[in-house]
């Protein structure tokens, strides 16, 4: 047996020799239970040159493991000098046993570092996260306290509302409104202007060097004519159980008996084109302002100053009222065109009207709506004539209006406050990606412009700012 076992140790120990040789190995030696004598080495990696960081802790507790074998061994080596037993262990034994234990232990230390240092950072970015959330609550718990910015130029001349001002008033009349033969169908199915424009460029509105835009992000296109212009829209606050905040609403515009509304279950689904349910509305649509809100879909009756709640849950007509004394079917559009006599909008503070009336002159009138019964709360006449710009949207009580729907890179013109009855001109960067944009809508759940632009269905994100004093 001791013979068997020694045949053993030196045939270990020869295979040991070879290997180190070769490649600088460390050396383990040791009894198993048994009483058997047992050498055990580790070789460097050839391939590898260090650990992943997301391994330190199973390293950390595997060289703790070696360190304690090896401490174990070298407690056993010195203890056999002092008492002059026999360890069975030579100077160069001892030696690569020293060197072994030296490098387990800078290893134990890089790695000790290692952790610390990740720690350090892993609590960073909780406080950070715990700050930006605070944060978050605090915009959800008051978010019109903040105001709209551009979130890239830096203007000297800024308002309190927070929007940046330019030295160009957009009451002039730079639009003279007329009707375009050549998109004229001749059944009367909708209206479509071309806007003879003086154009400002960009350029000649904002300081140089400050020219950075935000840019759409596009989530389908249109396929045939009918969907040049239309209305896309997600419900800032949806009720009940049928559809939620993620679900998707679409109507193509173009045509003379607008019905069809499609749902898509999410802006995947959208995306791809598979809508989940077809709704057909019991009256046609009139243009490209129609919104949602709380579970109703609110629209223009087609050839009338009537407005619509359809309930999207019973799928029926819950209101109906006559907006009075709002202009109709070309009366007082959007520079472009398209019956968008009155365009209908909702933010924090509820749903509006966007409109004009005889009495105003063409100028913008905007109407808050009780969202049940669609009656005028209250009414507010700004300085600005509704054909004289492409489009227009609310967020937090305040009214903007955009300059152009063709010209790639125009403003935001104007901004009128219904807190305090004030209307300014403004230019806050504002793109046109594909060259005829038909309809904006602001969604202030998700903090982003829905619009509709030359068959492109597009979102851009708006930053609040805080306003200044």
């Amino acid at each position: 047996m001791w013979f068997r076992a020694s045949l053993l140790c030196l045939s270990c120990f020869a295979l040991f020799s070879h290997s180190q040789a070769q490649d600088r190995a460390s050396l383990r030696r040791s009894s198993d239970s048994t009483g058997r004598c047992q050498y055990t080495f580790t070789v460097a990696s050839p391939e590898e040159s260090s650990c992943p960081v997301s391994s330190a802790k199973p390293e950390i507790d595997g060289v703790l493991s070696r360190l304690t074998l090896l401490e174990a061994l070298v407690s056993r080596v010195i203890a056999g000098q002092d008492g002059g037993t026999s360890t069975g262990v030579g100077p160069k034994d001892e030696e690569c046993l020293q060197e072994a234990y030296s490098q387990v232990t800078g290893e134990r230390n890089q790695l000790q570092q290692d952790k610390e240092r990740l720690n350090k950072q892993v609590q960073d970015l909780q406080r950070r996260l715990a700050e930006l959330s605070q944060e978050a609550d605090s915009l959800r718990q008051k978010p019109c306290q903040q105001t709209l910015t551009s979130g890239a130029a830096q203007h000297e001349n800024r308002p309190a509302n927070g929007m940046y001002i330019s030295n160009f008033f957009p009451s002039q009349n730079f639009f003279s409104v007329l009707p375009d033969p050549a998109h004229d169908l001749g059944n009367g199915g909708y209206q479509e202007m071309k806007a003879e424009v003086t154009e400002v460029p960009a350029s000649h509105l904002l300081p140089d060097g400050n020219h950075n835009f935000t840019e759409p992000v596009m989530h389908r296109k249109a396929d045939g004519i009918t969907g040049k212009y239309g209305v896309w829209l997600q419900d800032p606050e949806p009720q009940g159980p049928y559809y939620t905040n993620k679900t998707v609403w679409r109507v193509d515009a173009v045509g003379k008996d607008v019905r069809q509304l499609f749902v898509y279950e999410d802006m995947d689904q959208f995306t791809k084109g598979f809508p989940m349910k077809v709704l057909v509305l019991p009256e046609p649509v009139e243009s490209t302002g129609a919104t949602l809100y709380q579970g109703s879909f609110y629209y223009q009756l087609r050839r009338s100053r009537t407005l619509v709640r359809y309930d999207l849950a019973s799928e029926s007509v819950a209101s109906r009222i006559d907006l009075p004394n709002a202009g109709f079917r070309g009366q007082h559009p959007y520079s472009w065109g398209g019956y968008t006599d009155i365009d209908l909008a909702v933010d924090e503070q509820g749903l509006w009207a966007i409109y004009s009336t005889s009495k105003a002159k063409g100028a913008i009138v905007i109407s808050q709506l009780d969202p049940k019964s669609l009656e005028v709360k209250k009414s507010w006449e700004t300085n600005i004539r509704k054909n004289t710009v492409a489009n227009a949207f609310m967020v937090c009580g305040r009214l903007y209006t955009v300059a152009s729907y063709t010209a790639p890179n125009t403003t935001i013109n104007y901004v009128f406050d219904t807190a305090t009855g004030v209307g300014q001109a403004v230019s806050v960067p504002f793109k046109n990606k594909y060259r005829y944009n038909s309809m904006v809508d602001y969604n202030h759940a998700q903090r982003k412009l829905f619009a509709w632009d030359n068959y492109h269905m597009v979102t851009y994100d708006v930053r609040l700012g805080r306003a200044s004093s």
